[in-house]
């Protein structure tokens, strides 16, 4: 980054709380700055206000900040910003109309239809971009050759189209006209399958832009890539963004004189690329700021370490970013910001809520950090703004952070230091809190020191960062400990030896400006543009000729760019990407053959299936050889190598280290004098014992006992990690030690669903994710359990309680079990529970067990997919296992379970399984994933011993008990505070007429209950019937809904509860009664009853809206969303699913290229909600056109009885199943049934609405608030990956 010119060269991180500023200075010396991102008392702009500083520093002279600042002496400023994340968080976008094919009104609404938030029973979900939306009456379909079907015309990725009805542009006009009298200039285009036939939406821009629309977002454009929901959405975000972005790019360069004419202005994107002021657009914006600090660490530690991968840990103000290098950038592309699925290549940060300014809590017996943060206004307690007390205020409570070394800028005239004791002051209040818990609860214990329970807070933040640095490592077949850890934002040093040492990593590299690093890597990164289009050609050698020319042709688009930007072709490279998958599959990898050089059976441009084969390998332990592989889109990425090098020299070593100061740190077992350097005095070989700090002007590193730190040749920092002192670790409860135990339990269930889904090979769990894993006790109780699928929740404890009971002594290492049936706490039988028990030396019985349960695909029975409508008998539903030693003596039994798996078709009319390749597969993957948690539930007792483990499993289940009880108590006091019982009853019917009863006795001395359904109807002829298990879920996944905040989901949640469900009951049946319905249907049905009783909110839609449909060459299966139940201050969420499930809906373009169907309506059903004061969601109207003959099943709900309004609010609308045949006759095909259906016919689905609250003729108060999302919400492939476990 030299300045040949003597200009200066300014990078610039506008961050969520300070402004980074790193500026190379004429003469090639450096300069920092950090500034608070947002003080309006005192400046408008903090970059702008960073420069002016700096170039007042520099020449000496004033510079007032009312004056546009002289730009003769800036070369070039580089820039990453949160405006555009900021914009989307706190919605304060642009005006922006959505059109959209018509039919789709609502698609973006409903998205994937599932919830963002499992427990929450107001259902908050972030609210839609655009305000106005016009229906383009217009439509494209793929073509198929049907009878009557038009010329077809050829799309960019060569599929046929047909256009069934061109654009309306005469009614269109009319209509944007009125849109621009309104006052809305920026428009999103989204019409079906734009992604490969544009001209439509080209037509509709281009009418837009001549009635003089100031943005037009076009989604062919935004990113052509099939999947028109994430598409739309990064329309939408491009048109709400964009012109926020404009106008402050416009409003920033108005702070220079001449507005930056001459100075090379460039902006980081997400991808971690930069790009022209001119060129910086919105959806390509949300992770400007982030992105510096991976192109930061990828070319200093990574370099320095050589080539060791690294794992990247910025840890800010209010968030900390995790992300991975090893050689290059990890790019996702799809991944969700403040609720906002974008389709756009994004640097794989991952991001955690627990940052510096991380809020602490003490609830319930347990220490919670985050996710709420207190944001740069007010800040951390010591900030002297009122704030909270955070995670900064306990370091500095602890020592760690001198407020000598900080800037005098807090406080309300900004002129004042940190305050240590506004932090202890804060600090104490929870610690009063903790004490009193800890004197007075049910274990007591000695009261903690102030100090104690800082470092417990601490600790339990630490253990919270290792969780997805864990995840996102393992998740792609690596291991956490292999890797270097990069620390670097401002909140990083302190804690970067303590989440090492947990990772196992030995290794802590800090670069010298780590408290700038997201700046500095803005310095050092290459200016990058990208070309890419969608395409369907199979990955054969008589394609590679054409994909050869698709890759020219796009390198010569990204090579023409650069040169336009002023780079000479020998500073500009390549690079081709293939977006591969497996036909049959969604796993799609963007490969690069960089690393594969071409052969004779490859494309010119490098071996790509080489590259995916190797890569899917590594990812998924497996590859599918016999499988076609298919390109979904080819891309280029361009890079202009700009030539900045850091040019700043560390000074050489002259002497032993001087120490600053000598100060109390506080570590485990108390105080330690702790010395203190400056790094700016420190030299190349300077090597320092821990415990000491290291501290500059913008960082602050703490160097921990048993570890050294020794300064590089390029002036960094590196820490080699040592062993933790041992520590004593006691059964009696220790609520720090019990919030650690919390995260590691779930993380041994995590790491357990990780393997698992990178070994199995079905669609159902490698993709759809639609497992558990979890962990129990010796007595079988549950411990952890993840993913929180709501229909799992509980039911896995029944079955592996049953196989204690059932097997006695007859369990022993080496064995397996596998069990499936409802009366051995089985949901319904393509559910497989895969149990493994944990044996310990000198244990003669299990010491825990881990289990997992995944849904397969196929088990047999009467109807593919084992999920028949009118099934009659369990042997009907497919395979059946009681209790079934799938491994004995270590030994996989393949050939007894391939014939238990094969029985079903010795029944008549059933069939065994159809796909037994998949079902062995998957069942050693859950072999493979228990193995994983055995060695976890190993590593932990080799830790902290058996006794230790085994009573924190003790104390967490108590800890939610504690919650549950907590929870009876409020509601049985607040009734009896009101003069009423401590009796509430409910009762609810199936469509069949089977009532649901329930009547729940509260002990409020106790905080107990007895929840009793005695009264519920008999087992039905069908498959209603519910096993005792999905009832348990069921209420489990009620508690914790009513109990309002996160709690461990474990056995304890039902201790204070006892539950009657009287035998021979539609809930709990005979053995060999059908279940199928019972556990997608009958689930819904006792969750209303449940919340009914208590009076939580009105009845959701109350079903799942099974639909299939299959052929001899085809098969489909979905559930669709309905209205939510309004609460006492809530309306309820239209177009979702609500309680027991969360499944996902095929996105419309990849239904229609798959199946023989066109999807002509999907949108709410307006009206459908129950009246109230506050208002039920509506259902939704779902339209399939059917292209080929199939069988159509559907399995459904609440079409005879509606779901109930509470409290005077009226009830939803029932459900209605149409099928409009061809000649347009129309039959209503009732709640459950299969029927053959022909091209041209059409299968209209309206879902159920949600009941009313309240009376409607009330006048109802504004809605509370839902909780509003935290500041910085979780994003990153971690967080994508349990969003996808969650919707299932």
């Amino acid at each position: 980054m030299g300045s040949p010119e003597g200009r200066f060269h300014f990078a610039i991180d506008r961050g969520g709380t300070f402004t980074d500023v790193f500026a190379q200075c004429p003469g090639g010396h450096v300069r920092v700055l950090k500034l608070l991102s947002e003080d309006p008392a005192n400046y408008v702009d903090a970059p702008t206000e960073g420069i002016r500083r700096i170039l007042e520093q520099e020449g000496g002279l004033l510079l007032p900040r009312d004056r546009p600042l002289d730009t003769s002496r800036i070369a070039s400023i580089r820039m990453g910003t949160t405006v555009a994340t900021n914009a989307l968080l706190e919605r304060r976008g642009e005006r922006v109309a959505l059109l959209v094919t018509r039919g789709f009104r609502d698609l973006l609404h409903l998205g994937t239809q599932a919830r963002e938030d499992l427990f929450d029973l107001a259902v908050p979900m972030p609210e839609v971009l655009y305000e106005e939306v016009l229906e383009v009456d217009e439509r494209v379909v793929l073509y198929r050759g049907e009878p009557g079907a038009g010329t077809p015309v050829k799309g960019c990725t060569g599929d046929l189209l047909e256009v069934q009805q061109p654009v309306d542009i005469a009614g269109l006009r009319g209509k944007l006209e009125r849109l621009l009298s309104r006052g809305i200039h920026s428009l999103a285009v989204v019409l079906m399958h734009s992604y490969t036939w544009a001209q439509h939406e080209q037509q509709v821009g281009a009418l837009a832009r001549e009635l003089g629309f100031t943005h037009v977002s076009l989604s062919s454009e935004a990113m052509p890539m099939v999947r028109i929901v994430p598409r739309g959405h990064t329309a939408c975000a491009d048109a709400y963004l964009t012109p926020t972005i404009q106008r402050y790019v416009q409003g920033f360069r108005r702070g220079f004189q001449g507005q930056l004419k001459d100075v090379q202005v460039l902006f980081m994107r997400s991808d971690g690329g930069l790009a022209p002021m001119d060129s910086f657009s919105g959806s390509r914006a949300v992770l400007s700021g982030p992105a510096g600090g991976v192109v930061g660490y990828s070319v200093t530690t990574y370099r320095v370490e050589g080539g060791q991968p690294v794992i990247g840990f910025d840890m800010g103000g209010t968030s900390t970013d995790v992300s991975r290098y090893a050689g290059e950038f990890e790019h996702v592309f799809e991944a969700s910001t403040a609720g906002v699925t974008l389709q756009a290549p994004q640097l794989d940060i991952n991001t955690v809520a627990a940052g510096g300014g991380s809020r602490l809590f003490f609830r319930s017996g347990l220490f919670v950090v985050g996710p709420e943060s207190a944001g740069a206004h007010p800040g951390p307690a010591c900030y002297r703004k009122g704030g909270p007390v955070t995670v900064t205020d306990a370091n500095l409570v602890l020592g760690r952070l001198l407020p000598a070394s900080f800037p005098c800028i807090f406080g309300p005239g900004e002129n004042q230091p940190l305050s240590p004791e506004a932090s202890r002051k804060a600090l104490e209040a929870v610690a009063t809190e903790v004490n009193s818990f800890l004197t007075n609860g049910p274990c007591p214990a000695s009261p903690l020191s102030l100090e104690e329970v800082a470092m417990g807070f601490v600790r339990v933040a630490n253990e919270a960062m290792c969780r997805p640095i864990r995840a996102l490592t393992q998740a792609r077949g690596h291991d956490p400990s292999a890797h270097v850890l990069a620390c670097f934002g401002g909140a990083g040093g302190q804690h970067a030896c303590a989440i090492a040492r947990a990772l196992g990593m030995d290794t802590v590299h800090i670069h010298r400006h780590s408290g700038l690093l997201s700046a500095l890597g803005l310095a050092l990164a290459d200016v990058v543009h990208e070309a890419q289009e969608p395409c369907s050609l199979p990955y054969v050698p008589e394609t590679f000729v054409q994909l050869d020319q698709r890759l020219r042709r796009l390198e010569e688009q990204c090579v023409d760019a650069l040169q336009a930007q002023g780079f000479p072709r020998s500073q500009i490279s390549t690079e081709s990407f293939l977006h591969l998958r497996y036909q049959g599959t969604d796993c799609a990898l963007m490969v690069s053959a960089h690393q594969h050089p071409p052969t004779a059976c490859s494309p010119r441009a490098g071996d790509f299936g080489a590259a995916f084969v190797e890569r899917y390998m590594r990812e998924f332990g497996f590859i599918i050889p016999e499988r076609p592989v298919v390109v979904d889109d080819v891309r280029v990425r361009g890079t202009g190598r700009s030539g900045l090098r850091l040019e700043d020299i560390p000074k050489a070593q002259t002497g032993p280290p001087r120490v600053d100061k000598m100060t109390q740190c506080y570590f485990e077992g108390g105080y330690q004098e702790t010395p203190v350097y400056l790094l700016g005095e420190l030299g190349y070989g300077h090597k320092l014992q821990g415990p000491c700090l290291i501290i500059d002007s913008n960082s602050t590193i703490l160097v921990e006992p048993g570890c050294q730190a020794e300064v590089t040749e390029t002036g960094d920092i590196r820490i080699s990690v040592g062993a933790e002192a041992p520590s004593t670790v006691g059964a009696q409860l220790d609520p720090i030690q019990l919030s650690i135990f919390s995260h590691r339990f779930m993380s041994i269930a995590e790491q357990m669903g990780r393997i698992l889904q990178r070994t199995a090979i079905s669609t159902n769990i490698k993709e759809r994710l639609d497992f558990s894993c979890a962990l129990f006790g010796p007595d079988g109780g549950l411990v952890s359990n993840a993913p929180h699928i709501p229909v799992h929740l509980g039911a896995m404890q029944e079955t592996v309680q049953f196989q204690i009971q059932h097997l006695g002594a007859d369990l022993h290492p080496g064995d397996v079990l596998l069990s499936n049936h409802p009366s051995a706490g089985g949901s319904h039988l393509p559910d497989l529970t895969v149990i493994t028990p944990v044996f310990w030396p000198g244990q003669t019985r299990p010491v825990f067990y881990v289990a997992s349960r995944g849904h397969h695909a196929d088990i047999g029975g009467i109807t593919p997919g084992s999920m028949p409508p009118h099934s009659t008998t369990l042997q009907q539903e497919g395979a059946v296992f009681l209790s079934f030693k799938l491994v004995q003596g270590g030994v996989f039994q393949e050939e007894a379970v391939t014939e238990a798996l094969r029985a079903p078709g010795k029944i008549p009319d059933c069939s065994g399984t159809r796909n037994l390749h998949d079902n062995l597969s998957d069942l050693r993957a859950q072999v493979a994933a228990n193995q994983k948690g055995i060695q976890l539930v190993g590593e932990l007792i080799g830790q902290y011993s058996l006794d230790v483990v085994q009573a924190y499993m003790g104390h967490i289940q108590a800890n939610a008990e504690l919650a549950v009880r907590d929870m009876l108590r409020a509601f049985g006091t607040s009734r009896q505070a009101r003069g009423l019982p401590l009796e509430v009853s409910a009762e609810d019917h199936m469509d069949d007429g089977s009532p649901i009863r329930l009547r729940v006795q509260i002990n409020l001395s106790q905080g107990s209950a007895v929840f009793d359904f005695s009264g519920t109807g008999p087992e039905v002829f069908g498959n209603l019937n519910a096993p005792r298990a999905i009832t348990l879920s069921a209420l489990i996944y009620c508690l914790r809904c009513l109990v309002g905040r996160d709690i461990p989901l474990n056995q304890g949640c039902l201790a204070p509860v006892r539950v009657v469900i009287p035998r021979g009951s539609i809930l709990d049946p005979s053995p060999e009664a059908a279940v199928v319905g019972g556990n997608v249907l009958t689930s819904q049905r006792v969750v209303d009853v449940i919340l009914g009783a208590f009076g939580a909110c009105a009845a959701s839609q109350g079903c799942m809206n099974n639909v299939t449909l299959g052929n001899a060459h085809m098969g489909y299966y979905e559930t669709v969303a309905g209205g939510a139940g309004a609460g006492p201050c809530w309306h309820g969420r239209s177009g979702v699913h609500s309680h027991m499930t969360n499944t996902r809906i095929t996105d419309p373009e990849i239904l229609e290229s798959r199946y023989p169907v066109i999807l002509r309506r999907f949108e709410l059903r307006l009206g459908s909600g129950g009246r109230g004061r506050f208002r039920g969601g509506d259902g939704v109207i779902r339209e399939l056109l059917f292209r080929e003959e199939a069988l159509l099943s559907v399995l459904t709900e609440r079409r005879a009885f509606q779901p109930y309004g509470l409290r005077g609010g009226e009830p939803g609308a029932r459900g209605l199943n149409l099928l409009i045949r061809k000649d347009g006759r129309t039959v209503n095909l009732g709640g459950k049934t299969s029927v053959s259906v022909y091209p041209g016919d059409v299968f209209c689905l309206h879902t159920p609405g949600g009941g009313g609250y309240g009376d409607p003729e009330d006048p109802a108060p504004p809605p509370g608030s839902p909780p509003q999302p935290p500041a910085f919400p979780e994003r990153g492939s971690v967080y994508e990956y349990r969003r996808a476990q969650e919707a299932v």
